[in-house]
């Protein structure tokens, strides 16, 4: 934590009480360094789950969960010996020799990725043991299982990585994961058609992505993240900028900005705790990641910076504005991830020259918090109602008490309603934005500042439209328990029969205690994750504006107040069923974003493809098939201009070689 400043009344300090953190020295040196481990585990466990025979479901359960455990504990280890300055760095399997670029391969980790290696490895754990009870009658949960193991091994690869080469194998890794995921219910044609769609889209942007890392690599010869940093901070110019503008279109593919945003809520055809663990802690949340490891180039670099920050704000109000008409609770949350992965991008271009990317990590971290708390307990909710479809999950928190408190926590860090987690992380990114104002009068934080100032109101407007659908007043009495029904609450043992809740009771005994465990742990991360800008793990500047505070706020109460107001007379309490028909249609279809990527995209490629393969055809072919049809004319022109029986002349020749030959033999 920095230390605060404040200029006036209305920039508030906040008090420098940083919460005491002891020394561990204590603990035993392991072989090796800790970043192996924490990126070694998931990988050797996704190994030994896939060696399992198909139908192994407990034992897959049994290696996913000890996987996922092992993977936090070196989360937490490396956490506690990481400096408090610096970074700890480790080698791997040596420098590669490549002609003049050295490729040395090295691991990295200072404190603030090394709390974000701890979210992820946590959010990855509570996903595999929810996993195991919302999946319980897969044939296909061994599969599932060694997945997610897999991408939170790539993903922790991306957040320790010091090299750019092992940062590209872990984002391709992570891109093969989210198909397998997103296509997991293979038998249905929507999963596999939005799998596809979510691979060829982020494809197509890592083609920028490539081409950046071997701009940049080329330009350093080395592929070192502190290399390249330390040679392009020495010459910046027109290279640097072509090469962070590539790199942005990578970043863009993956965490769905504009125009590549319309992949992200077809993706919401995967298992739900698939969407919470793509969602929450990797995968979208890479390109800030990569981005921030990069902060002074891209701060080199305006036409970067701007690209960056265009994209970030306008994918900031779009998504925030679709969000607010989609019919399904699960596509609201999806389009409300796109919108949130935008403010952390955009946070890292208000940040004042000088300052580290810890106030755009630190959303990062809230994020991944709340939102994986909202996809597990929709995922809960959905199993009890029949589906996430808003006619479904309507009037569910009155219905089923228990999951009333995590979806309402989860609404109100999305809508960053004090004091929660959600409220500190964007509250501090628009205290940054103002600073980096004041430092350019204007500039890419302006509008920054004004995209995430806009975006607070219509994010707190589409939280209380969900949430006045879910505390519907019910239609019909909630049906009483019925008792001696056997349900699911043990972790490795599987019943024969599990009954179908209803009512309090039984929403209570629906979910295994340890998957109610893991969204509990959430849900307390969630109220108490407001502390960590107070903890050493994060340097950002504790003040408040009290006038950008209260304007903030009150807009977030007008916004809340006029959902409530266009809710009334809607039976279903939806106030998105204000809107035209047509409006609400084409904001479910993601503004039309299928259909213009058809017509810039599909439709171009595949008559280029078309005319290729006539170019091949009808012209390159033809020399080869005329090669061949003049040699058979010309032989048939020699067949017919030459005599078919030989000449007396030659045939007297040749019979005299003939006799001079055994005359030759018998005399030798």
């Amino acid at each position: 934590m920095k230390a605060p400043t404040s200029g006036s009344w209305t920039d508030i300090a906040v008090p420098d009480f940083s919460i005491p953190w002891p020394s561990f020295d204590f603990l035993p040196d392991l072989p090796g360094e800790m970043s192996h481990y924490v990126i070694g585990l998931p990988v050797i466990f996704a190994i030994l789950i896939w060696a399992l025979p198909a139908k192994a479901l407990g034992r897959s359960a049994v290696l996913a969960v000890l996987g996922g455990v092992l993977t936090l504990i070196a989360a937490l280890w490396q956490l506690l010996l990481v400096p408090t300055e610096g970074s700890m760095v480790a080698q791997t399997v040596g420098p590669l020799a490549f002609g003049d670029l050295e490729i040395p391969l090295l691991l990295s980790t200072s404190n603030v990725f090394a709390i974000t290696s701890l979210v992820v490895a946590l959010i990855a754990l509570v996903v595999q043991v929810f996993a195991r009870w919302y999946l319980w009658f897969d044939p296909r949960y061994r599969q599932f299982a060694a997945t997610v193991s897999l991408f939170t091994a790539a993903m922790l690869l991306v957040v320790n990585s010091g090299d750019a080469v092992l940062t590209l194998v872990g984002w391709e890794v992570m891109g093969w994961c989210s198909y397998l995921l997103i296509g997991h219910l293979s038998a249905k044609a929507s999963a596999r058609r939005a799998a596809a769609k979510a691979l060829i889209v982020t494809r197509l942007a890592d083609a920028g992505f490539v081409l950046g890392i071997v701009a940049l690599a080329a330009g350093a010869q080395t592929t070192s993240w502190e290399g390249i940093l330390e040679h392009w901070s020495r010459s910046p110019g027109t290279a640097l900028t072509v090469a962070m503008v590539l790199m942005i279109i990578g970043v863009a593919g993956k965490s769905a900005l504009f125009p590549f945003h319309d992949w992200l809520p077809d993706a919401m055809e995967g298992p739900t705790p698939a969407s919470a663990l793509i969602h929450a802690a990797t995968m979208v949340a890479a390109g800030t990641i990569v981005l921030a490891q990069l902060l002074p180039l891209l701060q080199s670099s305006s036409i970067a910076l701007w690209t960056l920050a265009i994209a970030a704000s306008v994918t900031t109000l779009l998504a925030a504005l679709l969000a607010f008409a989609q019919p399904d609770l699960k596509r609201l949350l999806a389009w409300s991830t796109v919108s949130q992965v935008a403010i952390m991008l955009a946070a890292l271009t208000a940040i004042p020259v000088g300052e580290g990317p810890d106030v755009a990590l630190l959303h990062l971290t809230s994020h991944a918090i709340f939102k994986s708390l909202l996809f597990l307990a929709v995922g809960w909710l959905a199993v009890l109602t029949g589906g996430t479809v808003m006619v479904y999950v309507a009037s569910g928190v009155r219905r089923y008490g228990s999951v009333r408190w995590p979806l309402g926590m989860g609404l109100l860090a999305l809508a960053g309603v004090p004091p929660l987690v959600g409220f500190v992380s964007k509250e501090l990114i628009l205290v940054s934005a103002e600073s980096g104002v004041a430092q350019t009068n204007g500039g890419p934080a302006l509008l920054v500042l004004a995209a995430v100032g806009a975006g607070a109101p219509l994010t707190a407007a589409y939280c209380m439209r969900a949430w006045l659908i879910l505390d519907r007043a019910l239609d019909v009495p909630v049906v009483s328990a019925t008792r001696g029904q056997e349900v699911i609450d043990d972790f490795f043992t599987e019943p024969e029969v599990v009954a179908e809740a209803i009512g309090v009771e039984e929403a209570e005994s629906a979910i295994s205690s340890s998957a109610r465990a893991g969204v509990t742990t959430l849900g307390v991360l969630t109220v108490l994750g407001g502390l960590l800008p107070f903890t050493t793990w994060f340097e950002v500047d504790l003040h408040l504006n009290i006038p950008l505070l209260v304007s903030t706020i009150g807009l977030m109460a007008a916004a809340a107040l006029a959902v409530v107001a266009a809710s009334r007379g809607v039976r279903t309490r939806d106030a998105a069923a204000r809107l035209p028909a047509r409006l609400s249609l084409m904001a479910e279809r993601g503004l039309g974003a299928d259909t213009a990527y058809q017509a810039l995209v599909t439709r171009p490629t595949l008559k280029l493809a078309r005319s290729v393969v006539w170019l091949d055809q009808h012209i390159l072919d033809s020399y080869v098939r005329g090669a061949g049809a003049s040699a058979r004319w010309l032989g048939q022109v020699g067949q017919d201009v030459s005599p078919t029986r030989p000449a007396k002349s030659l045939a007297l020749l040749l019979g005299g070689v003939g006799l001079l030959v055994v005359l030759g033999w018998w005399w030798a």
